[in-house]
């Protein structure tokens, strides 16, 4: 099968960033199910993972990332249960094994959903990566029970961006939250306000904007870009008892003495933490993808899929990284096999 990957950490624009290669086709055994994809989708951790897999030496084998993928199945595992040969499905991946930057690759079934009935596969390979972060984020993470919580204010840091997109719509749509995103050029505020963010807000001053629309503090924050650059800034707007996430990380020790006079709560959020660690809820993450497809299907939500590229080439790659690079994007950049 042919294949794309990299043997060493380089510029997106050395010739060598990405290469073309074949490889033998995988088999599935176990809970692995062998999807033949039909598009895949690009995220900030695929540049991360390529800018930093291989800085010191070259890899013997090229290395294949890529972690959003909608295809159809054409083997199954002698343990899978969920899935048969001629189910389209769409599904994130494992961080810890070989990518979806290929023909063919082998998936967990329990990390896999049944591909939503209405969306062609280059919109529904859109959708898990980010699906799943703001699904996490919002009820795994603060637990929002859609009830109790119901119009309580979630701020959502960088809503133009990829999980933004998708968090905008399951928090106001799902989880019944009064959403606010930020965002600062006039094409991303329309962005958020399009997918049903109900304040939209300049990151540039946002203690000001905050106030400008009458919630000087909020009761939950995602963040989703730099959660080292903003931490001051949510310490003192988060309610007590309130709830801070990050998908980001922080290069340095963050000071979580600023939150416990008001006894507020903060969470890492790592899509790939069920697999990587082989967890035992696992499976959840099968069940919520079927529950995002069911919400497309029913238009109660809809794809993040901005731009599409045709083909499965090194050069239609190398463009979708240099655009996450580039920290403008808006929604999803997918390539269509």
């Amino acid at each position: 099968m042919k294949a794309i990957g990299f043997k060493k950490s380089l510029p997106i624009t050395d010739l060598e960033s990405f290469i073309e290669f074949e490889t033998d086709r995988p088999s599935p055994s176990g809970h692995d199910i062998l999807v033949k994809i039909s598009a895949i989708s690009v995220n900030p951790v695929d540049y991360k993972v390529r800018q930093n897999s291989a800085k010191e030496k070259p890899l013997d084998t090229p290395k294949v990332i890529g972690w959003d993928a909608a295809g159809t199945v054409v083997a199954v595992g002698d343990q899978v249960e969920l899935f048969k040969e001629g189910d389209e499905v769409y599904y994130a991946g494992d961080l810890t094994r070989s990518g979806s930057n290929a023909e063919y690759q082998l998936v967990d079934e329990r990390i896999v959903g049944f591909k939503p009935k209405k969306l062609t596969m280059a919109e529904a390979a859109a959708i898990p990566l980010t699906a799943l972060t703001a699904w996490e984020s919002i009820f795994d993470r603060i637990r929002v029970n859609p009830d109790i919580d119901k119009g309580k204010s979630i701020l959502m840091l960088a809503g133009a961006g990829g999980v933004g997109s998708i968090a905008i719509q399951i928090a106001k749509q799902v989880a019944n939250l009064q959403v606010i995103a930020t965002a600062s050029r006039p094409e991303t505020q329309k962005w958020c306000s399009d997918l049903g963010s109900d304040h939209v807000v300049n990151h540039k001053n946002l203690k000001e904007e905050l106030t400008r629309i009458g919630h000087d503090q909020i009761d939950y924050v995602l963040d989703l870009v730099d959660l080292g650059g903003y931490w001051d800034t949510i310490a003192e707007i988060i309610k007590p008892q309130g709830h801070i996430v990050s998908i980001t990380g922080s290069s340095s020790p963050l000071n979580l003495n600023v939150l416990k006079t008001k006894s507020v709560s903060f969470s890492w959020e790592l899509m790939y933490t069920r697999s990587m660690y082989q967890t035992g809820d696992m499976g959840e993450q099968h069940l919520i993808l079927n529950k995002i497809g069911s919400l497309l299907d029913s238009g109660k939500i809809k794809t993040t899929l901005t731009t599409t590229l045709n083909g499965f080439t090194v050069d239609n790659l190398k463009k979708a990284h240099e655009m996450q690079e580039s920290g403008r994007t808006i929604g999803k950049t997918v390539i269509k096999f």
